[in-house]
């Protein structure tokens, strides 16, 4: 009793303290959503992030820091500048830690007083960041169906948000970035957008001067360039039947099967072969020569296809298959099975990417099968973006570490602040090619999974929360009686 009487002091001291200078907590993952974008990579070097502040109206943040090398403290106040991003406007260091903590509360209590919601950084000329995801630039006629529901519904506010932030720090090289969101180019772009967040949450700096690749990224040692590119549809498949709901039905276990060794290896062939075969050939690019490069692929060829597809990436791309057996000891037994071609009405590839022509000059292949819209709305929804009556649910199968599993692991969650945790980077894979020219060392992308080929069997370095698939459940609470018909909104 005494200890909660303790506690219950302790903390409401806290809550006046903050009161007094009219600041309030931020979550991390909401500081991350605003800042993330802007912040260096080296900044986590010189000095470690330990609580964030900001005040009543979040137009300043304030960050608590730990300097590495003097082991004191300081403080970093963040402002919107010229373009509506958060970048550092004071810098304090060498102090107590509660000294530090009451400088930075003065010092947001003095900048919020001023009224100012604009601290101009003097730099903008020239500056090409900044991207406005939402105002239109396109006829109704021409609107990609999913961006529509993105821009006007409810349900996806988070994913609003969270773009929105971010894009005050995307450079648009092409210029066309926001025409091609907007209408056909909607799911590459997504997986642009997605790829740029993930890279950034690997603490990598990412630069877009040049018009290809898409990225430059480097961790100070290493330069890699990064292409992306999705397996869309083709006009000569056949649409999925509707269920009851006038919705895309789900493939059966039986489809799945036979897709996955037909017809899905020529979708991933077909789209990585039009980088590998790209005039001018990526790795030729003065800018890129001898250095790693990486096609980054995502599945969006089907309805909920990237649900399922991943298995046939790996099978393509080495050109093997595991057949799975137990001893009499209950131990698992994997056999390497050599595959030749993939065939698919008519239409057959030789399998085996890494091993064609011209491949010895991609590093890698980056992939994952989260790289959505409901992504955005996940992170977003973790940053306490959008309404109080949204509730989002995420379900799926993850990696099982046990020495002889043979089959995924379920997990079901809610997306809850402060209840569960997701990074951007979570799922991804990057599968190396054993005859590139330019490897690529695996502790610069640290945390992700890495696939590796090595006499005749793949090799896997997993972390420990790896997601194969998932879907997210989307609700939007309400006081009525919901429709005897009612469904949520099921989305990858």
């Amino acid at each position: 009793m005494g200890q909660a009487r303790k506690r219950g002091t302790f903390e409401q001291r806290v809550s006046n303290l903050w009161a007094a200078y009219g600041v309030r907590p931020l979550t991390s993952e909401r500081f991350n959503a605003f800042v993330a974008w802007t912040r260096s990579p080296i900044a986590n070097l010189v000095g470690s992030e330990l609580e964030f502040f900001t005040n009543d109206s979040e137009t300043l943040i304030g960050v608590l820091v730990l300097d590495r090398t003097d082991r004191d403290f300081g403080f970093v106040v963040l402002g919107r500048d010229e373009k509506d991003r958060f970048r550092a406007t004071e810098v304090e260091v060498s102090m107590s830690k509660s000294d530090a903590r009451h400088a930075l509360f003065k010092t947001l209590q003095r900048l919020t007083e001023t009224g100012d919601k604009v601290f101009l950084q003097y730099d903008s000329s020239g500056d090409k960041a900044g991207v406005n995801l939402f105002s239109l630039i396109v006829n109704e006629e021409k609107m990609n169906p999913t961006f529509k529901i993105l821009r006007d519904h409810e349900l996806w506010m988070p994913a609003r948000a969270i773009m929105s932030e971010m894009m005050r720090n995307f450079v648009d090289i092409d210029g066309n970035f926001v025409e091609q969101f907007q209408t056909t180019g909607f799911d590459s772009r997504i997986w642009e957008l997605y790829l740029y967040a993930a890279l950034l949450d690997l603490g990598l700096s990412i630069e877009r001067s040049n018009f290809a690749p898409d990225f430059q990224v480097s961790d100070g040692l290493q330069k890699v360039f990064i292409e992306a590119v999705i397996a869309g549809p083709s006009s000569k498949d056949n649409p999925l039947p509707l269920d009851g709901r006038g919705k895309p039905s789900l493939r059966t276990d039986e489809e799945i099967k036979e897709l996955l060794r037909t017809r899905v290896p020529i979708r991933f062939g077909s789209a990585l072969f039009s980088k590998l075969n790209h005039e001018p050939a990526y790795w030729e690019l003065d800018h890129v020569k001898g250095n790693p490069l990486v096609f980054a692929i995502a599945d969006f060829h089907e309805s909920h296809s990237m649900t399922w597809t991943s298995p046939a990436l790996m099978e393509y791309l080495y050109g093997v298959t595991h057949d799975f057996a137990t001893d009499s000891r209950g131990n698992l037994i994997i056999t390497p099975l050599k595959v030749a071609v993939h065939e698919y009405k008519g239409k057959s590839i030789p399998s085996g990417f890494f091993l064609q022509d011209k491949a010895q000059h991609i590093s890698a292949v980056l992939f994952s099968s989260s790289g959505t819209l409901s992504k955005f709305n996940r992170m977003g929804k973790l940053a306490g973006f959008g309404v109080e009556r949204h509730r989002i649910f995420r379900s799926g199968v993850r990696h099982c570490h046990e020495q002889n599993a043979t089959i995924p692991v379920d997990f079901f969650h809610e997306i809850a602040p402060g209840q569960v945790t997701e990074r951007w980077s979570d799922g991804l894979s990057m599968f190396h090619n054993p005859n590139a020219l330019n490897p690529i060392d695996p502790k610069m992308f640290p945390g992700i999974a890495h696939h590796f080929f090595k006499d005749m069997q793949v090799l896997s370095l997993l972390p420990e929360f790896h997601i194969y698939s998932s879907f997210t459940l989307n609700f939007l609470l309400t006081d009525e009686k919901l429709p005897e018909e009612f469904e949520p909104s099921l989305t990858n």
